[in-house]
């Protein structure tokens, strides 16, 4: 996997004084905002995230995700529309299954660069566990977008595990965010700023590779994520392909110790298109059925767990092009409107 890699540390020992940023970190904010705009994905080390946060998460979920159906079903919310809680294989209906637009675009594709095409919803599980503070105005303070999260019970380290993780993502993404906008000439809170008591979720996902293991088979359907930015962690099997803005597919392994950001839909739409939301699949490769018979071999689980993180827009904040980005040509595209109504879109289409 031949992507960029940010450490984020020299900008972490300027406090994230802005003020400080010399040439030198000002030019590594122009390069995180040149690869977010043309690649749309880059790997970021974090000193203050280690492998063994994402180590005890994975460890942690492959337990719950191996628990039965029906003590996993407790922790289902339809009602919140499975924006807390767990969603349960058959939920996700990914956008390329139904999008005929999508279809399109995928069969234009180059073979060697097409997605698999699900004939299905989506075979994972998935636990959604929201971060941060809630909102505090009342429009979307009870809804779905910032519903409280579900702890499951028979694991009393859950909530300090998730929120340990998630804080530590999204204290790396905040960083991020902060040199994409000096490096895209914004002010350095143009991102963050909007980004406050807004629904983050840490949103690990399980597939079950004993019933879901022959090659080909897809657990998360090619799709681009509606949020600001998400970090995809290291995952227990391979099976993850992403595609660059170029239209390159890459199969990718996060290496121990890194973080991979994607931008999803509200970058895009803040940027008034100049950074496209990523692509990206999970499915059975070949590399995922050999790491299958090693496991089995060692009698390790054979759940498919990613670690994944969603950060978002604050639901009452205005989604719109940003500075600069409001001059661009293609701005009429992106009209304003706010961040939760947008969400509440994306989240209708996942419900028909």
């Amino acid at each position: 996997m031949d992507l960029p890699v940010i450490d984020l540390a020299p900008y972490l020992s300027v406090g994230g004084d802005g003020s400080k940023v010399t040439s030198e970190l000002g030019e590594l904010c122009r390069e995180v905002s040149r690869i977010l705009r043309e690649m749309g994905a880059l790997l970021v080390k974090d000193p203050r995230c280690t492998v063994e946060d994402n180590d005890r998460l994975i460890n942690m979920m492959e337990k719950y995700f191996e628990s039965p159906p029906e003590f996993k079903r407790l922790q289902e919310r339809p009602k919140f529309h499975f924006q807390v809680g767990v969603t349960p294989e058959g939920i996700e209906i990914p956008k390329s299954m139904a999008n005929e637009e999508m279809q399109a675009k995928i069969k234009a594709m180059p073979k060697e660069s097409q997605p698999s095409i699900p004939k299905g919803p989506d075979c994972k599980w998935r636990y959604m566990w929201r971060s941060g503070p809630q909102t505090s105005k009342a429009r979307f303070r009870v809804q779905e977008l910032n519903a409280e999260p579900v702890i499951p019970e028979g694991f009393p380290e859950w909530k300090e595990t998730m929120d340990s993780v998630a804080y530590k993502w999204l204290f790396a993404i905040e960083v991020v965010a902060e040199m994409a906008a000096i490096g895209f000439g914004l002010p350095k809170d143009a991102f963050t700023s909007i980004m406050k008591q807004a629904p983050h979720y840490l949103a690990p996902t399980g597939s079950d590779l004993r019933r879901y293991g022959q090659e080909g088979s897809v657990s998360a359907g090619y799709h681009y994520d509606l949020n600001f930015l998400t970090i995809h962690g290291r995952s227990s099997f391979p099976g993850l392909n992403i595609w660059l803005n170029n239209g390159q597919k890459v199969e990718v392994e996060v290496p121990v110790g890194y973080l991979l950001l994607q931008t999803g839909k509200q970058m895009e739409w803040l940027t008034a298109g100049e950074c496209q939301a990523g692509m990206h699949e999970v499915i059975v490769t070949k590399r995922t059925t050999e790491a299958i018979k090693q496991a089995s071999a060692q009698n390790r689980s054979l759940w498919r767990v990613s670690s994944t993180f969603f950060s978002h827009i604050a639901s009452e904040a205005e989604l719109k092009p940003l500075g600069h980005f409001a001059e661009s040509p293609l701005a009429s595209k992106y009209p304003p409107m706010c961040a939760g109504e947008y969400v509440e879109r994306e989240l209708a289409f996942q419900r028909e």
